[in-house]
């Protein structure tokens, strides 16, 4: 029996009987069985406590007891984000010590939807910037994205139907597109950061990944609490603007050539599209953004860095010097910029109903030193705007490419049904070649844990 890979289609065939909970947590261990070793999507994997809940929710379901949307959905969390009895590592040697005592208010919200916490995922070290020893599935030898590097991964080769992560430059979005799912940034402080290792206070966004734009609307419903959801009006067809001028020139040929051919689909699908240019304040957005994010990641590690200083990541390390001599008036002044840039960008989506644009400049990079560039998801970090990237296409490369959409600020829900509608014109479904080899353990040295 083939299995379902979207949170939908399982929960479609949870309610209709044809699936159990504990049948689909199976495959999806089956899955970590097969290419875990290859991948390196899981920090750890709790499986005993996973069949203990996905029994308990067969039962229910087959009494008709139903616990919400994501009534047997195993699901990833990144190992930043405190899940209850398990440790929270976030991807350094200094954390971990002692188990997490309650649930993460996202994890919890997931828990009361019926979903099955699988297990933590890889996370880069303290989610900034030294890469993880987690694989892209596509091509083992490319980078997966940082920092939700393990949740993207495990999430493309079936290992869970949706996972969390976290953004504060491009790491959900970048991970996303560089393995071929979706995520969904959504607008700043909808999602709590409680029980979650910070980055930066002004720039940290807890987000869900799945399948797809229907499986990220049912995440953040149930991340939200919200009961009776049904989703808003889409129109049609949508008015988008192509952020072309200073995003797709500098794009590699063939992510430029498929955004074009996608973007292309949607005009004949009906969507009016019509060019934007970004202001000059989006020439400081790199700077801007490293210097709020330096100077709030310094404050959260100072003591934890003078203390342990040999024990951190070269790039990390590098992060928070240079976050602890930035001067208070650079901070404050940074941080007046960031307010005034806000302004700017939320004025790009007027007459419009959402902005779109490559959500990478490149498929994922040949490289496991690097986790990619974030100066295409950086702004709209900085913009605090709910952002949906899905992939559109394979590059001649065979890797994924994939296209942003950014809404209006608490508009999340009328975003994701704007991607939908996208999504349907696009109709990616390809799967990792990985997916249906028997996987071997990689063969360089270098990237072992």
């Amino acid at each position: 029996m083939s299995m379902p890979i979207s949170i939908m289609e399982a929960a479609r065939e949870i309610r209709a009987g044809s699936l159990t909970p504990l049948e689909l947590l199976e495959r999806c261990l089956a899955q970590i069985r097969r290419h875990e070793a290859a991948v390196r999507a899981w920090v750890l994997v709790d499986e005993a406590a996973a069949r203990q809940t996905a029994v308990q929710r067969t039962r229910e379901a087959e009494l008709g007891r139903w616990r919400g949307p994501l009534h047997g959905i195993p699901i990833g969390v990144k190992d930043i984000i405190d899940v209850k009895g398990l440790p929270t590592r976030a991807g350094s040697p200094l954390l971990g010590h002692r188990p997490a005592a309650t649930d993460a208010p996202v994890v919890a919200a997931l828990r009361r939807a019926g979903a099955v916490i699988l297990g933590k995922t890889v996370t880069v070290e303290f989610a900034c910037f030294d890469p993880s020893p987690t694989r892209n599935p596509w091509n083992l030898a490319h980078t997966p994205g940082g920092s939700s590097s393990g949740s993207a991964a495990a999430l493309a080769m079936g290992m869970c139907l949706g996972a969390l992560g976290t953004q504060t430059g491009g790491s959900l979005v970048r991970p996303s597109a560089y393995c071929g799912v979706a995520t969904c940034k959504p607008t700043f402080g909808k999602l709590s950061t409680k029980g979650i290792v910070p980055v930066s206070a002004s720039l940290d966004h807890p987000g869900p990944m799945a399948r797809t734009a229907h499986d990220l609307a049912l995440l953040l419903v149930c991340l939200l609490g919200i009961r009776n959801w049904r989703p808003p009006a889409v129109p049609s067809p949508p008015r988008l603007g192509l952020l072309e001028t200073a995003a797709l020139a500098d794009c590699a040929p063939m992510v430029r050539e498929k955004t074009h051919a996608a973007v292309e689909q949607l005009v004949r699908a009906g969507a009016v599209v019509q060019p934007v240019a970004l202001p000059p304040i989006f020439a400081e957005v790199m700077k801007m953004h490293r210097r709020i994010m330096a100077a709030e990641a310094a404050a959260y590690h100072r003591e934890r860095f003078a203390a342990h200083r040999d024990q951190y990541g070269p790039m990390i390390a590098a992060l928070l010097a240079e976050g602890l001599a930035i001067p208070a008036v650079d901070y404050l002044a940074a941080k007046a910029w960031h307010r005034q840039f806000r302004r700017v960008a939320a004025r790009l989506l007027e007459g419009l109903d959402a902005l779109i644009m490559p959500s990478t400049p490149t498929t994922a990079p040949a490289s496991l030193a690097t986790t990619g560039t974030p100066h295409f998801q950086a702004p709209w970090s900085l913009a605090r705007l709910p952002v949906v990237s899905l992939p559109c296409g394979l590059a001649d490369d065979g890797l994924p490419v994939a296209l942003q959409l950014i809404g209006r600020a608490d508009d999340d829900f009328r975003l994701l049904s704007i991607a939908a509608w996208c999504e349907a014109s696009w109709q990616f479904s390809a799967l990792p070649p990985l997916w249906k080899s028997e996987s071997l353990e990689p063969t360089d040295e270098g990237a072992k844990p």
